[in-house]
């Protein structure tokens, strides 16, 4: 049996894209000889759905996508997700459905067993799981067909009560086929892989797994479909790439799309995951131009960086806003670096207006010393420049502000904090740096060592200094990700080492400033735990506040 294996980029609500994408790839496969084609997870209407799941005319269009290609399935069968609408008079209305069709219609609808409903997952909310188990059958081959999570629960201590292969296993299916829409993150990948490993060698069968590829908002789909053999070799498609790739299950391997497992560095997978990102949100949303403001910091070079590799340097303009507290060091900086890229970049100096809100405000404050008020105004006034650009030129600001900053509250509402999309709001300040020499070593040294060994500044007052108020970032981001992502409290923190009165003055400034994030642009999620859906804290709370 010949099958293959769609990787594709899909929109939500997208339909008409959705189902050609599909078609065409159903006649490519079949042009190929395949028996079998497979596509990823709700691929009709697109993942993460969410409350359009609700509505009883996308649920339609859902359906009549699935008719029209289930047409197109003549002489050769596929495999393709999409909600299916539970007919029963108790349980949540929908199931998330694998849809196994041939000779042009629907032969079998499978449906989710295993609903993730953590971090950014939350299907229980729409979706009942389903509780029957049986194989599909294509050419005298049967086919163990599961979906996403429903591989996920062979770990020594599993999150649910039950495993759906165990139950699919009884049938002696001849191989498995997991449709999935799986975001990324840095290390995902290596769990996924090891988790298909796993799956093979309990199972000894062959596994094949479908993923998304692109972007959705905040969501990043890294693809990388692997097919694992009993043996323990394995297969896998290129990461953050469309393309559709066959295999026989006589191990005789079609096309060059796959190869064998290499793992990928770190910042290698996080620099393409956020031009993936960048692109999927501009493309998506018919966005074309973006504008950031430049700095001189690391912040604003790295994510110019990776805006000029996703869009095109044409389509990028980096606007300088120099105060009296900016440093010589900060224009030149900058203007080397966009020289050297070649974008379109604009000076626009912010002293006219502070001048102008230092006498609109001078009554109100009369008898006040000047304090951070004037600094956030200075980054309001940028803020607002950067908006009226957006708004004259039809551009999209991008935010660069990092993890680090957004953790603690180091930015101003209004102010640095605009834009429609976070490029760094997942990436520590530390790993920002990491993420300089790597765009340095593809890029050809693009940005300026000046810019990577300047001590990190606001630049709002004279000589200031991040340090002034904030400790090394070494130690900051440590303490950060143990409370962040490893979701370690303070008396956990203390006993690994770290000391009691600054883990506690962190902590209390991540709590604290709960509602700047409620209120950010949505985060570019690369690693396990990022700020937005994936990380849901109360705002008005007293916990370590």
């Amino acid at each position: 049996m010949k099958i293959a294996i769609a990787q594709l980029d899909f929109h939500v609500g997208n339909f008409e894209k959705n189902s050609s994408k599909i078609i065409e790839s159903i006649q490519k496969a079949k042009e190929n000889k395949a028996d079998l084609v497979i596509f990823s997870e709700l691929c009709i209407c697109g993942y993460p759905a969410r409350d359009f799941l609700d509505f009883k005319d996308f649920i339609a269009l859902c359906e009549k996508a699935v008719a029209e290609i289930a047409g197109h399935c003549k002489g050769i069968a596929a495999i393709v997700g999409a909600p299916a609408i539970n007919t029963a008079p108790k349980g949540k209305g929908l199931f998330n459905s694998a849809y196994f069709l041939k000779d042009g219609g629907v032969e079998k609808v499978i449906h989710k067993t295993l609903l993730p409903n953590y971090d950014i997952f939350d299907e229980y909310r729409y979706f009942e799981p389903n509780r029957t188990f049986e194989c599909i059958e294509l050419n005298g081959k049967k086919i163990a067909l599961t979906i996403c999570e429903d591989l996920w629960n062979i770990d020594d201590d599993p999150l649910y009560l039950e495993n759906p292969m165990d139950q699919l296993i009884k049938e002696n299916p001849d191989f498995a086929v997991n449709i999935a829409a799986s975001p990324f993150s840095f290390t995902h990948d290596d769990r996924r892989t090891k988790v298909l490993q796993r799956n093979a060698a309990t199972y000894q069968i062959p596994f094949f797994y479908v993923n998304h590829t692109g972007a959705q908002t905040e969501l990043i789909f890294d693809g990388c479909s692997t097919i694992v053999l009993p043996g323990g070799e394995m297969y896998k498609m290129p990461a953050f790439k469309e393309d559709i790739q066959y295999f026989d299950l006589d191990g005789a391997k079609q096309g060059n799309g796959f190869g064998p497992y290499k793992p990928i560095d770190k910042y290698e997978l996080i620099y393409n995951a956020l031009i993936e990102g960048i692109k999927g949100y501009f493309n998506k949303l018919g966005f074309k131009k973006a504008v950031l403001g430049m700095s001189g910091g690391i912040d604003s070079a790295v994510v110019l960086a990776l805006s000029v590799q996703a869009l095109g340097k044409e389509n990028v303009l980096a606007v300088l806003m120099p105060s009296p507290y900016s440093s010589e060091g900060s224009k030149t900086d900058s203007l080397e670096m966009i020289n050297k890229i070649g974008v379109e970049h604009q000076i626009i100096p912010i002293m006219p207006a502070m001048d102008a809100y230092s006498n609109l405000l001078a009554p109100s404050f009369e008898g006040l010393k000047p304090d951070i008020t004037e600094e956030n105004i200075q980054a309001r006034i940028r803020g607002a420049i950067l908006m009226a650009l957006s708004n004259k030129l039809n551009l999209i600001v991008l935010n660069t502000s990092n993890k680090s900053e957004f953790a603690v509250g180091y930015s101003t509402m209004y102010g640095d904090a605009i834009g429609a999309i976070s490029v760094l709001g997942d990436v520590y300040k530390t790993e920002v740096y990491q993420m300089s020499t790597y765009i340095n070593r593809v890029q050809g040294n693009t940005i300026p060592d000046s810019i990577i060994n300047k001590a990190p500044s606001a630049e709002l007052r004279p000589d200031q200094k991040d340090a002034d108020t904030l400790p090394p970032y070494e130690v900051l981001d440590s303490i950060l990700f143990q409370y962040i992502e490893n979701q370690r409290g303070p008396i956990e923190m203390i006993g690994m080492g770290f000391d009691k009165e600054l883990v506690y003055r962190i902590c209390k400034m991540v709590n604290q400033t709960e509602y700047k994030r409620f209120q950010a642009p949505p985060v570019l999620r690369v690693s396990d735990k990022a700020f937005g859906l994936g990380r849901r804290l109360p705002i008005v709370a007293k916990y370590l506040g």
